[in-house]
């Protein structure tokens, strides 16, 4: 009889890879709806340029290549494949663009670019997350649970921002940080929003997602729930679809970095800290 213990299965891919890049080509040769890409690159930018140092090696991880390669045209660009093509400790600075939701390891797409970082080089990302298409989700579960009484996979669960800030630290990176940026955007209808998607390349790629046209009747009522539980504030006529936005930043650890204090290290406590400032006023 064998010893050993028996291997743990295999957690089933959360995307289908081969769906996904389809979808990403489709997007590109057929009119990439691109703005949330610009605004994801813009605060990129803006972040940036608050640090005061110079990025000479920048790499960037992105499974829309020419577009992040205009934005940054002196970083190699990489596609997002599970395995990326970085060779460590070769940049001071790897962007991961708006990919990392999609990732089937999420903490290993990080590790691997915290691998490519030169000692206390930059990793940022940005990616959907948060209440990311809160309002469409709700909606198609509900009519899909009223037409048929089931329900399917049909929009990407998307990571808090507490878990996601989470896999920084799980990489092994230092200074870790994790904020968001939201964005409210305005469709005329839940088609309108559905092509939308599929021009960013965001459509449901998810590997248990249904492989069969889905109902009419369910677009109808889902449609019908959207428009009256989230209408546009500024035209009603319409409808609102919520974008988070989450931004990653961690740094290749150095012992050159600034170090936080050690718990009970603290010179003076926060009673008496309070005292003195009572007494001063």
């Amino acid at each position: 009889m064998s010893s050993s213990s028996p291997s743990r299965p295999e957690r089933p891919p959360l995307t289908d890879r081969n769906a996904l890049q389809r979808q990403r080509r489709r997007a590109m040769t057929q009119g990439h709806v691109d703005v949330l890409h610009r605004i994801a690159a813009a605060e990129l930018k803006d972040r940036l340029s608050e640090i005061n140092r110079d990025f000479h090696a920048p790499a960037v991880v992105t499974g829309f290549p020419g577009f992040w390669s205009t934005e940054f045209p002196q970083a190699c660009v990489v596609p997002d494949d599970p395995v990326l093509d970085l060779t460590p400790a070769s940049h001071d600075l790897v962007i991961h663009a708006m990919a990392l939701h999609w990732a089937d390891d999420p903490v290993g797409q990080i590790v691997q670019s915290a691998r490519a970082l030169h000692e206390d080089g930059l990793f940022i990302a940005v990616c959907f997350g948060g209440q990311t298409l809160h309002e469409a989700r709700a909606a198609m579960a509900q009519a899909e649970a009223e037409v048929t009484g089931g329900l399917s996979p049909r929009i990407l669960p998307m990571g808090e921002i507490r878990d996601m800030g989470a896999l920084l630290a799980r990489a092994g990176l230092a200074l870790p940080v994790a904020d968001l940026v939201s964005q409210c955007a305005s469709y005329r209808d839940l088609p309108h929003l559905a092509h939308d998607l599929r021009a960013m390349g965001e459509g449901n790629a998810m590997a248990t997602r249904l492989r069969q046209p889905t109902r009419r009747e369910i677009f109808a009522r889902a449609g019908a729930i959207y428009a009256q539980a989230h209408p546009d504030r500024d035209d009603p006529s319409r409808i609102q679809a919520s974008f988070d936005l989450v931004f990653l930043t961690g740094w290749a650890p150095s012992e050159t970095q600034q170090k936080p204090l050690r718990p009970g290290s603290a010179r003076k406590s926060l009673a008496d800290a309070l005292n003195e400032i009572r007494n001063k006023s």
